[in-house]
Parts: C-alpha cells; sequence; structure tokens
C-alpha cells in the first residue's frame, strides 16, 4: 500500500504531465474539495465528478499554460500540505497569473478525503479582469 506522502507526490506528478485519470486515482468518491473564496472555481465540490467539472474543466478551459509548480511538501501524516506558486494567462484577457499557494490534503485508508486551498486570489482576479 502507498504511503500518504506517495499518493499526494504523485497527485501533482500526474498534474504537472496533465494525466487525470492519475491525478483521480487516490481520491475518494466522497472527498470534500475546496477552492479558496474569490478563486475562479470557489466552493466545496463533493466527489471526484464535481472536482473534475468544477475545478480541472474550468481552469484548463479559461487559461492557457495553467499549472502548479511544486516546491515542499509537508507530510504530517494523515494530513500534508504542498506548497508552491500557480501560474498561467488568462484566455479572456490575455495576462499572465503568477500566486503561491498552499493546499492542504487530509487521507484515510489510502484516500484523499479533504482537500483545500489557500492562495493569493487578488492576483488571479487582477489577471482575469481589464
Amino acid at each position: 500500500m502507498k504511503t500518504n506522502l506517495q499518493i499526494v507526490t504523485e497527485h501533482y506528478a500526474a498534474s504537472a504531465r496533465q494525466d487525470l485519470a492519475a491525478m483521480m486515482a487516490d481520491v475518494s468518491p466522497e472527498v470534500a474539495w475546496t477552492e479558496m473564496a474569490g478563486f475562479p472555481c470557489a466552493g466545496t465540490w463533493i466527489g471526484p465528478d464535481q472536482v473534475i467539472a468544477n475545478v480541472f474543466a474550468v481552469l484548463g478551459s479559461e487559461w492557457e499554460g495553467y499549472s502548479f509548480a511544486l516546491e515542499q511538501i509537508i507530510d504530517g501524516g494523515e494530513q500534508l500540505v504542498g506548497i508552491g506558486t500557480y501560474s498561467g494567462t488568462y484566455r479572456k484577457t490575455g495576462k499572465p497569473m503568477q500566486a503561491r499557494v498552499t493546499h492542504v490534503w487530509r487521507l484515510s485508508e489510502g484516500k484523499i478525503v479533504r482537500f483545500e486551498q489557500f492562495t493569493d486570489t487578488l492576483l488571479v482576479a487582477r489577471a482575469m479582469h481589464t
């Protein structure tokens, strides 16, 4: 069985290569996935289908070259923290964005059961508005 650190590390690696199936491989059917208020995908999405439709599909369609560059993972056992930087260009305005971000992951029995994002939503909003 994979460790929680391996699961989160593999999620980030799959994200970097844009492999959605691998990103969602260890996500619980009941996951609660929270994108920060003020972020384009703000809200808490329940289950992989809602996460894909309301987060990854939106980011992929509205942003050119949207990515997360992982800098560090802090392993707290059942709770892990990923620290890094978002970047991309908002398609409607052509404005680039770069914002620091922290992800808090909670895992149980080898599955991601909770995700919460913390980022500088002002930097994201500035790219989205003319």
